[in-house]
């Protein structure tokens, strides 16, 4: 039972992202189904592990479509409790977020912003194209013990629908949106993939006083600064900007250029020695200096980084960027333990999609149908965060209170690893364990238990009859 007073406790500061007492109770349902449920069958998998009656699908489907819950208020909350929360892994006094997409097949064919995607992966197993949606995500590292995890803040489909030719953000354009409706209220350092790597992202961050670490493709050009020229002898035209152009990739093969060696900072590498070079050069897309890390690694080959804080140190950067890695575990859990992603709302008045379609455009639809689609959208997001914020809970209990985990697990692991805290499945699971427990004990989170009792089907779960 004291597992779930914990998971209480982060709920609770939750309730003023909700209109009304009702609607968060509903949010609390959806949050607990998250955390309990067995499959990742869509709505109907929380009514089975919450043993509710018939009627709360149409409930639960009513809540997620419903504006009762500000989403952007939900989120905010939730990034101040984690915050408030978690063992935040900072770097020079800042914390270091983690951004990345991640691509969802649907086959729907009547839900919007379902679209082809191009996958960019060296798993061949995946195919090249899927038609699904697209989920930009941020997360926050934290330290746990002697292991890293990224805890997710928020996660928005940003791609498929376009409402207006007058829009002409892009992908980098709405995740700076995403960062900024997070409302941190502190400079951060954000780490991200090379497709971020780009002057809007760095401009964005830097006007807030943030800084970017991403990675550059092998084409990166960057330039020294220009040659200092007496301005008296200067001729006619605008004095220079750029320096002489230095293809990055070249820097590589030129042993000249002050190259140094040490064990690999890389999480999880041990006995591993790379060689590194840092150059501060001016990079175009910025208008402005950077600081370059070229890496030549025994397996992972050649790599360049780029950050805009020019202080960190090269192995800082290196060792940053590879624990960038945690966020896509993090999708992996949310993907087969959660099911953040497992909603199947579809609209009933969309036309058919066609196979292999593009962006929808919806500047030429009657105002009924493209409000419609923003509801389906909002749905979609809600349903997206609420998974989030149910992840980010498994990961606080088992960081804070992991001997209470263990003992409410009531299973069995071939293995248990000191020092490393319990998966969100073993937490899942714990949650499980112990629910009817606590809804046996009437004293604690009183108001949960009576609306959750009211909308349960006693006969048909058969956790609560044993408990009376």
């Amino acid at each position: 039972m004291m597992i779930w007073m914990q998971w209480w406790s982060v709920v609770v500061p939750l309730r003023a992202a909700c209109s009304r007492e009702r609607s968060f109770m509903w949010l609390v349902i959806a949050l607990a189904g998250f955390c309990v449920r067995g499959d990742m069958l869509g709505v109907s998998s929380t009514v089975r592990s919450l043993g509710l009656a018939p009627r709360c699908y149409d409930r639960l489907l009513d809540f997620f479509h419903s504006p009762a819950v500000d989403i952007e208020h939900l989120t905010q909350l939730w990034a101040r409790q984690v915050l408030k929360l978690f063992p935040v892994y900072r770097f020079a006094g800042r914390p270091v977020l983690l951004g990345d997409g991640i691509k969802i097949p649907k086959s729907g064919r009547k839900m919007p912003a379902v679209k082809q995607l191009h996958q960019e992966s060296d798993n061949n197993t995946k195919p090249e194209y899927i038609m699904g949606h697209s989920v930009q995500v941020i997360s926050i590292l934290v330290a746990a013990g002697t292991s890293f995890f990224a805890v997710p803040l928020g996660g928005r489909i940003h791609e498929g629908v376009k409402f207006t030719n007058r829009d002409k953000r892009t992908l980098p354009g709405k995740f700076g949106d995403l960062i900024e409706s997070l409302d941190l209220g502190e400079p951060f350092t954000l780490v991200a993939d090379a497709y971020y790597a780009c002057g809007h992202m760095a401009m964005r961050l830097l006007k807030c006083g943030c800084h970017l670490l991403s990675r550059v493709r092998c084409t990166a050009v960057a330039f020294l600064p220009p040659p200092s020229v007496d301005p008296t002898a200067r001729g006619r035209g605008r004095p220079r900007v750029y320096g002489q152009k230095i293809k990055l990739w070249t820097l590589f093969d030129s042993p000249q250029q002050g190259w140094e060696t040490a064990d690999s900072p890389v999480y999880g590498e041990r006995g591993v020695q790379i060689r590194f070079l840092s150059r501060i050069l001016l990079w175009k897309p910025l208008r402005g200096l950077v600081q370059f890390v070229l890496v030549d690694h025994p397996t992972r080959g050649r790599l360049i980084f780029v950050t805009t804080d020019l202080a960190m140190p090269p192995i800082e950067v290196i060792r940053l960027y590879g624990l960038r890695f945690k966020i896509e575990l993090s999708f992996k859990q949310a993907v087969r333990v959660l099911g953040t992603y497992a909603y199947h709302f579809w609209m009933r008045q969309m036309d058919k999609l066609p196979r292999n379609s593009g962006t929808q455009y919806m500047h030429r639809r009657s105002d009924d149908y493209r409000n419609a689609v923003r509801r389906k959208i909002a749905a979609y997001d809600r349903h997206i965060q609420i998974g989030l914020i149910a992840q980010g809970i498994l990961q606080y209990l088992a960081v804070t209170c992991p001997s209470l985990v263990w003992a409410s697990f009531g299973s069995w692991l071939r293995t248990i690893r000191p020092g490393i805290p319990p998966s969100e499945f073993v937490t899942s699971t714990a949650l499980a364990h112990a629910l009817p427990e606590f809804l046996a004990d009437r004293n604690s989170a009183p108001s949960f238990k009576i609306f959750l009792r009211a909308n349960m089907d006693v006969s048909s779960y058969q956790a609560v009859r044993l408990t009376g």
